[in-house]
């Protein structure tokens, strides 16, 4: 799982003395973020994701993969994953923006196997880019929709805000959620919030199933070699780069070749073959989403269409 494992001491010494920063490792589910969306610059905690951001910028600029056609408007960082603002097909600009992550990005830890939460109080914050990457705003959710890390891994907040509020303040539009399955050998770019860089590939193909030590998800996206993805880079919107809608969300690498672990996911095809292949990565599809919205951007996990996990 594609979380970033980062120390307060180290960024602020980085930022300091001008060095180059390592890149960010994932660590085990205890290390889940257990942040509860204090305001911006009045915690330590704040302060320091301020800082590293501010280093992610500078390491970016010198080293990541640009599309042409993709920006990081809309996009969000979060304390410990990336993410994004997005609306359905039919989504109106009076509904509550929605903000996609993934299910491990939890502020209260992994989901358990099986576990798919809805309709949860949450007041998390998310730093709003621009298409440079620059961040304009911080925006609050008053809900968790919906998550889990069973099948797929995802989460959904609710902001306390429109979309209409958000394009009238800072002219950032959502994201649109692809309504139709991505094809192998579409262009894609992965836009990370976290770290303001954006990986280019393609779809390789997609997955029967792919664990990851508990956990189990069903036909994902598994990258060309070019998204090396990396810690921090969790929840990152996977954009068609023809279309500008997203395809799925960024969850997880396989990062020393180890079979099924967590950080090392397998394949495992219809007859039970397991592959393993060191070095690439995955998303989770989120086409299925778009028949479990209904007016108002109101979760309805019984509409027709919605395959979707439920309690």
């Amino acid at each position: 799982m594609r979380k970033p494992l980062v120390v307060a001491l180290c960024a602020l010494a980085l930022a300091g003395a001008g060095a180059t920063p390592a890149v960010a490792a994932a660590p085990s589910p205890t290390g889940a973020d257990t942040t509860t969306g204090t305001a911006p610059a009045t915690s330590l905690t704040d302060v320091v994701n301020d800082t590293v951001g501010a280093v992610a910028d500078t390491l970016s600029g010198l080293t990541a993969p640009k599309s042409a056609a993709v920006n990081f408007a809309g996009t969000v960082s979060l304390s410990n994953c990336s993410g994004s603002v997005v609306r359905m097909p039919d989504s109106a600009a009076s509904d509550p923006a929605l903000v996609l992550t993934n299910g491990h990005c939890l502020e209260s830890g992994f989901p358990s196997p099986g576990q798919v939460l809805t309709d949860r109080a949450s007041s998390r914050t998310f730093g709003l880019l621009n298409a440079s990457g620059a961040k304009v705003a911080t925006l609050r959710a008053d809900r968790l929709v919906y998550a889990t890390m069973t099948d797929t891994d995802a989460a959904i907040y609710r902001l306390n805000t429109t979309y209409a509020q958000i394009k009238s303040s800072y002219g950032i539009e959502p994201l649109t959620l692809s309504s139709s399955r991505p094809a192998a050998g579409t262009a894609i770019s992965v836009v990370s919030g976290y770290w303001k860089r954006i990986y280019s590939c393609s779809v390789d193909g997609f997955v029967h199933r792919l664990k990851e030590g508990d956990w189990t998800w069903k036909d994902s996206v598994r990258y060309t070699s070019a998204c090396d993805t990396i810690g921090g880079t969790s929840g990152s919107p996977v954009v068609d780069d023809v279309t500008g809608k997203v395809v799925a969300v960024n969850n997880t690498g396989n990062e020393d070749g180890a079979r099924c672990t967590v950080n090392n996911p397998c394949e495992v095809d219809e007859n039970g073959g397991v592959t393993v292949r060191r070095g690439i990565n995955y998303a989770q599809q989120t086409y299925p989403f778009t028949a479990c919205f209904t007016t108002g951007n109101r979760l309805d996990l019984s509409a027709s269409g919605c395959t979707v996990p439920k309690p």
